[in-house]
Parts: C-alpha cells; structure tokens; sequence
C-alpha cells in the first residue's frame, strides 16, 4: 500500500513518529515530495530559534531512511483543487501512484477529485486505527515507543490517551488506552 503523506501529517512530531513508525514497521510504504519537505521545514520556522534547524536534520534522516520515497509533482498545472497550493500534493500522489493521501486537510482534497486519479483520501487518525485494528502488535510497539520518546523529554508524564489527543489523533488514543 503506498501512500502520500501531506505536510501537515508530517508535521506535528508525534503524529509524523507514529506514522514513520507504521511504516518502518512494513504496514504501508511512504511517499513524498521535496515539496512537501520544503513546507514542512517552512513551517518549523514559524517556531522558536532551532527548530528549523533541528527540522532539517530530521527531513534529511527521514529522506535517507526511505530514498525511494520521493516522488516528482510533475504535470500540476494540468489538475485543479479547491486550494490551489495543495495541487503540488495532489500531483505527487499520482506521480508516486499512491493508494491513498494521507492529510488532515480534508476540505482541500475533494473525493469526487482523487477519486478520478484512483486515490482515496485518509484523516491521519481513521488509518491509524485502521491499520492498528488490523496489525495491533504492531501499532502497539509503535506507540509504546513514540509515548516513551516523548515521556523522555517531558516533565510531565503522558499516558499514550493523552498524548495521542493532544496531537490530534484522539481514536488512536481512545483505541490505545487499554492496550498501553
């Protein structure tokens, strides 16, 4: 199953470290473009001194750890979306042939739109809990991982519920809570 994943998935952290998780877990294989890399650090620089910098360096090992994810956004003038800056998005879906586009920009990717090109568009936490109902050992490991990274740098100590809800990703939590 190949999938897209737009900048805003990539884009808090623990949402990005939950789904790369899935992935090097060989539930589904990533694709992206330089594109979307370039706004993901573009958006860390809204933040404080150092995030950009530490943003690249993260985009650099996230690259090099699948080199056959990037896919070319060739032929974008050729398509039309209700935003016209997510086309890009849109166009290296369909370069990459994705299954399916991963976004928390619902709005901005019609279905009647994808759905013509063969993609079928996902909020981050439906195919996460998909993909935890149906690899659970899995899923679990991945979080039990990514909660006890983010326990590490915290003063405070989250319980996978929460820290899945404070990233927007509550069903995963909600299905997690018991499990970890």
């Amino acid at each position: 199953m190949r999938i897209l994943l737009d900048t805003c998935v990539l884009y808090p952290t623990v949402m990005r470290e939950v789904l790369l998780g899935a992935a090097r877990a060989g539930l589904f294989t990533p694709l992206w473009s330089n594109r979307i890399f370039d706004e993901w650090r573009r958006a860390t620089e809204k933040k404080e001194d150092g995030f950009a910098a530490q943003a690249g360096v993260e985009i650099a090992l996230t690259g090099a750890a699948w080199p056959d994810a990037m896919v070319p956004f060739d032929h974008a003038d050729e398509l039309w979306l209700p935003d016209a800056n997510d086309i890009h998005v849109l166009a290296a879906a369909i370069n990459g042939k994705a299954d399916q586009l991963v976004t928390a920009n619902i709005k901005d990717f019609p279905t009647r739109i994808l759905t013509q090109h063969g993609i079928l568009r996902r909020d981050p936490d439906g195919f996460l809990v998909e993909l935890a109902h149906a690899n659970p050992d899995q899923l679990d490991a991945v979080v039990a991982q990514v909660l006890s990274k983010a326990n590490a740098m915290s003063d405070a100590p989250f319980t996978a519920r929460s820290l899945l809800k404070k990233t927007r990703l509550p069903r995963l939590g909600k299905y997690m809570e018991p499990r970890i």
